[in-house]
């Protein structure tokens, strides 16, 4: 009995990628995400902002304040 145990562990194939392993992706990937998202954040706001500005110079808006 104790060699028919041993014969099973011995069988086990273990060449997949385990939950623990997709879990350490998927954390790499969204802090990948995070750190482009802080980096770009800035001049991304920055393209927004100038571009809102220029349609209400250009436009005869009432109201300024649509930008914010």
């Amino acid at each position: 009995m104790l060699q028919y145990f041993r014969n099973i562990i011995a069988k086990r194939d273990e060449d997949g990628a385990s939950a623990v392993e997709y879990g350490l992706l998927v954390a790499a990937i969204a802090a990948v995400i995070v750190i482009i998202v802080f980096i770009l954040g800035g001049l991304i706001q920055n393209a927004f902002n100038h571009t809102c500005g220029a349609i209400s110079k250009g436009s005869a808006a009432v109201s300024t304040d649509t930008c914010k």
